[in-house]
């Protein structure tokens, strides 16, 4: 299993200098990919949303694919994942070429990690239709793909449409691999369709997982596709309990087949807890921990 780890841009600032640091550090570390989040829009948060769920303005996030173009320059060999892109708010043709630059230019280190998104006003304030995000990026995938594929492609379709065009420069391998983040019935059906991977972070080490994971792999080779060939991430934390049980959920996922691991030190959740420090130097001693108590099971 490779070991990932998130960037907290929210807390320990934005400026590059801060950037490269922590990722070298990262890096030397021993961990073997980045992990940032996507988000353009963010609510006032002194709003009243009537109890709707809703992102804020409160923390910063950078653009992954700038920030990762950034970092390539700064590391040698450390891989780069978005986690996720909130893949309808975009020029589905533009990503493709963002995706296929930052592979370019990191020599293929990157994964497109994307989901349809939750932040009802950041599609407002993109100008697209938040209740057709599903099947906007559904076509999108598949547009993407093409236009990583060929030299030039015709394509036609609901959102959609190229008539004998492509990008320059193209992934060398043809593909820039799209994982795929989210848990309702229709993101397994994307993902075993068209995905590289599967990103889930709703489930703990226990029987839904198990489940989840069983039918991801039933609906993949029901697709005609080998779901042994499907990676597998799953969001661990350090926030809360030992090395002991770190050690038991890690011993877990390798059984379960998980192909990475990502260690977030800020997300929060049912079950994840994020660290209490805020600084730098705090979430480095916090993924130096984690690394030294389950390097030997990865």
């Amino acid at each position: 299993m490779q070991l990932g780890a998130s960037i907290p841009v929210g807390d320990i600032g934005t400026g590059p200098s801060v950037m490269r640091d922590y990722a070298q550090a990262v890096e030397g570390l021993g961990y073997d990919f980045l992990v940032a989040p996507d988000h353009v829009l963010g609510k006032n948060p002194s709003a009243d949303t009537e109890g709707r769920r809703m992102g804020t303005t409160a923390t910063a996030y950078h653009d992954p694919f700038v920030l990762f173009a950034f970092l390539a320059g700064c590391t040698q060999k450390i891989g780069f994942a978005a986690a996720v892109l909130i893949l309808a708010q975009r020029q589905a043709a533009l990503v493709a070429k963002q995706a296929a630059c930052l592979d370019e230019l990191c020599e293929g280190r990157f994964r497109l990690g994307i989901g349809v998104g939750w932040n009802e006003i950041e599609f407002q304030g993109l100008g697209v239709d938040f209740h057709k995000r599903g099947r906007i990026a559904e076509e999108q995938v598949r547009y993407m793909q093409a236009l990583w594929a060929n030299p030039h492609v015709t394509f036609d379709g609901a959102f959609h449409r190229l008539d004998d065009g492509g990008i320059n420069p193209r992934p060398k391998s043809g593909r820039v691999p799209v994982w795929f983040g989210g848990h309702v019935e229709a993101t397994y059906r994307r993902c075993a369709m068209y995905g590289d991977g599967f990103m889930p972070n709703a489930y703990p080490p226990g029987p839904e997982a198990t489940a989840a994971l069983a039918k991801l792999r039933r609906m993949t080779a029901e697709a005609g596709r080998d779901p042994a060939a499907m990676g597998i991430d799953v969001w661990v934390s350090c926030g809360t309990g030992t090395e002991a049980d770190w050690r038991r959920e890690i011993a877990f996922w390798k059984s379960e087949g998980c192909s990475h691991i990502t260690l977030h030190t800020t997300f929060a959740s049912k079950i994840h807890t994020r660290i209490a420090g805020r600084t730098a130097a705090d979430h480095l001693a916090a993924i130096t921990r984690y690394k030294n108590a389950v390097a030997d099971l990865l």
